[in-house]
């Protein structure tokens, strides 16, 4: 994607109100906002070409257009989850122009992306999980890790994974939001809805170590208003830094490199069911809308006990 082209497509009346739309009413995240935005750049480059610039006639799309441009990408070979994200971003945009009144319908609503395939979420066995967590310490240890820097990625990924949160949730915490005594911390999770989630003893253990470390060196950022996650700089973390040293522990420990900050929250929920955790808590914990949702971790579970069978039941 041209960037040039992305800041031209934002220049767009409609486009600026439907940004603002997004950031208020929906609450997008900031990744999210920024992937309609290209999504939508994406689109205008292919209905008026590359040297197109704002305004925009989005009242010129029709349902032929909008069939075209998703055969591009489908002929494209991208993934049906990608083919079906660049679907939404546009198809939404154009339900706010009906809303806007700026066109009559939304050409983009008969259609329907390619159909997703089937796939289980990738976890974490429980010891790989111990070995993954308890990693930053042993490099602070080992002298491969400064102090304050192994306490903040021990106290982030143990925040992970006791509480099930996206990696946006928890970079948002501040300290006056941690109750310590009950265990426990309300966090803002998509649509601004709020929910409670729990501390473990680890986990509590490690976000202490953090404070105190913070408050040595820099005791104005310890107070309840501060975030409790903060790079090495003391700047507050992005996703993008998390994952990052998420890899640096993966490969430390000789785990899979495309595991991330996200399966965390997958073997959260997992390892949850594993132990009999009732499907409505561990949806309730993770935020989830729709207990269907919750409902495939379930058969992560049970593709677990199989593979157990299978390498110990003497019929298997």
């Amino acid at each position: 994607m041209n960037p040039a082209l992305n800041r031209d497509t934002r220049s767009d009346a409609f486009v600026r109100r439907f940004e603002s739309y997004l950031v208020a009413e929906r609450n997008v995240s900031p990744h999210t906002l920024e992937g309609y935005m290209t999504d939508l750049a994406q689109f205008a480059a292919f209905r008026w070409g590359e040297g197109a610039s704002a305004p925009f006639a989005w009242w010129e799309t029709g349902e032929q257009d909008a069939r075209a441009y998703l055969r591009l990408h489908a002929k494209s070979g991208a993934r049906a989850t990608t083919v079906r994200r660049k679907l939404a971003a546009v198809r939404t945009f154009f339900r706010f122009l009906v809303r806007e009144g700026a066109v009559k319908s939304n050409p983009f609503s008969p259609l329907h992306g390619p159909r997703q395939p089937k796939t289980l979420p990738k976890v974490m066995s429980v010891e790989e999980a111990r070995r993954f967590l308890e990693q930053p310490l042993k490099d602070m240890k080992d002298g491969l890790a400064e102090r304050y820097s192994a306490f903040r990625d021990a106290a982030i990924f143990e925040f992970l994974y006791s509480t099930g949160c996206r990696i946006g949730e928890a970079v948002a915490v501040k300290w006056g939001e941690l109750d310590f005594v009950r265990g426990g911390v309300v966090v803002t999770g998509k649509g601004a809805k709020e929910r409670l989630v729990i501390l473990g003893a680890p986990c509590i253990a490690a976000l202490r170590r953090l404070h105190d470390a913070i408050a040595a060196r820099r005791s104005d950022l310890a107070d309840a208003e501060s975030p409790v996650f903060l790079s090495d700089h003391f700047a507050p973390l992005s996703p993008r830094f998390v994952e990052r040293r998420m890899k640096r522990y993966l490969a430390e420990t000789g785990l899979s490199a495309d595991l991330t900050p996200h399966k965390l929250r997958h073997s959260f929920a997992t390892h949850l069911l594993d132990a009999g955790a009732d499907l409505r808590s561990v949806q309730e914990m993770l935020g989830h809308a729709s207990l269907s949702t919750t409902q495939i971790y379930t058969h992560v579970s049970v593709e677990r006990l199989k593979d157990e069978f299978a390498k110990a039941h003497p019929r298997a």
